[in-house]
């Protein structure tokens, strides 16, 4: 896997906006954008925008803050906002390095991710058309990792493989190199050229032989994570400095 077939240079100016969608609201949408799911069906309390304020370039590169902000919309108040953005019908890829240089905010009920959909559903609405998780945190636990598959045939069935990790020194608020090796037999996650997961892959079961595309996102509460938000670890920032796709 050595030949770079897509960057995202958000330091130098390589990184161009018009690949991704910038995601507004609060609402789990469903493959035709209509809303399913408050709280992006995972609890999440954000109100997701494109404020300057809540996703901007510096000179470290791109950056998702979240805010302890009032956000009124068709009848229901959000305490919080923050950003996501992906690269559905922009860009999609099947098999490779992905790798991300990322600083991701420390701070109770604060959970920062990296991970990918499946651009078509090949096997039908989630989990059976998969996701893949290539980075999680919570927060609250600055030193912990994790990588996650999600797949099974329906929601009743899903299965779910989360492989954490302890660093050994520092923490996630430093930039950090994080890569996931996808191949049609594994997939592997690594953090500073360290790989602390691989799972092997079963034909037929699991649906990864599909494109996928890539989600940057800022969590407030949710799911992930049963615990309180801690507003004085507010305001919080994901900073990406750059992406690049190998092959």
């Amino acid at each position: 896997m050595s030949k770079l077939v897509w960057e995202q240079d958000f330091v130098n100016g390589g990184g161009d906006l018009g690949l991704w969608n910038i995601r507004k609201g609060n609402d789990l949408l469903d493959h035709n954008g209509r809303p399913v799911y408050p709280g992006w069906g995972n609890g999440e309390q954000q109100f997701y925008t494109d404020k300057e304020h809540n996703l901007y370039f510096d000179g470290h590169g791109l950056n998702l803050r979240a805010c302890r902000e009032t956000v009124v919309q068709d009848g229901r108040s959000f305490a919080y906002t923050s950003a996501r953005l992906d690269t559905r019908n922009h860009f999609s890829f099947c098999y490779g390095r992905l790798e991300v240089r990322a600083k991701l905010p420390a701070g109770q009920g604060l959970w920062p991710a990296v991970w990918l959909m499946p651009q078509d559903q090949a096997y039908g609405p989630w989990p059976a058309s998969g996701e893949i998780d290539m980075l999680e945190a919570k927060g609250r636990l600055p030193r912990r990792i994790a990588g996650t598959l999600h797949y099974g045939k329906d929601f009743d069935s899903k299965v779910v493989e989360e492989f954490t990790h302890e660093l050994e020194e520092g923490t996630i608020n430093e930039f950090r190199e994080y890569a996931l090796e996808w191949e049609p037999g594994s997939i592997r996650w690594l953090v500073d050229g360290y790989c602390f997961a691989e799972r092997r892959l079963e034909k037929g079961v699991m649906p990864f032989d599909q494109p996928f595309y890539v989600i940057l996102n800022l969590a407030v509460g949710g799911w992930y994570d049963h615990t309180e938000i801690d507003d004085s670890a507010l305001p919080g920032v994901m900073t990406v400095s750059d992406i690049r796709l190998y092959r």
